[in-house]
């Protein structure tokens, strides 16, 4: 399944993209997508609806992110062999963890907003988990299972907040508008091999990412696992895995984004987004 939740900020309707490519509306089903629906439960609810009697929702509204309630954005760094090769530190031994606020999560096509001085915001396309059912120190043998879907993500990240301020990087990843994510989220039966997804960013139309998730260090299962051993994940949670060579920190001389840019990104069988870069509002 390919779970929408659509309409203006705040008052998304739950809904899901059918065979056709169409948005039909949930709401009559499950009073939204959140950590009550992700887990077996809810998600046998939404398996047995006729997806043919559900109504259609006309026009083209707007995609909010496709999970409410996200409780923890995890996010997972220098996992591309080739992405920690561009920015010239050693592929890591453990996986890089940090954290991105909630607060910065967003619909994938909201505009991202440059902070307040910023000259060193950049882009990362990357594949997100989202959680289902709770996993405390659970086995990599066993870490799918707790997984109630993949979803895109732009890990939007101030560079000179990341790495010229201190040691923590979240001070560059959790600002307002950091976190698209969407415009589905997509069950595990829908992917035949989370492995092997392409994945692809452009900047005005110039491709700046191209990847693949088989070039991820650690693997989603990998992940899921290690970071069970240092917190509860809960359904809802969201992990980000980390993104593909082609950042503009990477670049010589690097290039960051400015008011008016466009980024769209997506990644194969997870959807597209697109946003417009906007200053900074108060």
């Amino acid at each position: 399944m390919k779970l929408v939740r659509y309409g203006n900020p705040g008052k998304e309707k739950p809904g899901l993209i059918d065979g056709d490519g169409r948005l039909r509306d949930l709401s009559g089903v499950v009073p939204d997508i959140g950590p009550a629906q992700l887990g077996g439960v809810g998600m046998a609810r939404i398996r047995k609806a006729n997806t043919s009697k559900l109504p259609l929702v006309r026009g083209t509204p707007r995609f909010g992110c496709p999970v409410n309630g996200v409780g923890k954005f995890i996010a997972i760094g220098l996992n591309y062999a080739d992405h920690a090769a561009e920015s010239g530190v050693p592929i890591p031994k453990e996986p890089v963890v940090f954290m991105k606020a909630t607060s910065c999560i967003q619909g994938p096509n909201d505009p991202v907003m440059l902070p307040r001085g910023s000259t060193k915001t950049d882009w990362e396309v990357e594949l997100g988990i989202v959680i289902g059912s709770r996993a405390r120190y659970v086995a990599k043998k066993d870490a799918m299972s707790v997984v109630a879907g993949y979803c895109t993500i732009n890990d939007v990240s101030e560079r000179e907040y990341q790495l010229e301020r201190g040691p923590q990087w979240d001070k560059g990843k959790g600002c307002d508008t950091f976190g698209p994510i969407g415009p589905w989220l997509v069950t595990p039966d829908e992917i035949e091999n989370v492995q092997r997804l392409d994945m692809w960013l452009d900047v005005n139309g110039k491709r700046m990412q191209t990847g693949n998730t088989r070039t991820m260090i650690f693997d989603c299962a990998k992940l899921v696992s290690y970071v069970s051993h240092f917190m509860t994940l809960l359904p809802g949670d969201v992990i980000t895995t980390g993104t593909p060579p082609g950042v503009g920190l990477g670049m010589k001389p690097p290039t960051y984004l400015k008011k008016g840019d466009v980024m769209t990104l997506g990644i194969q069988g997870l959807g597209e987004q697109r946003q417009q870069v906007v200053g900074f509002k108060a």
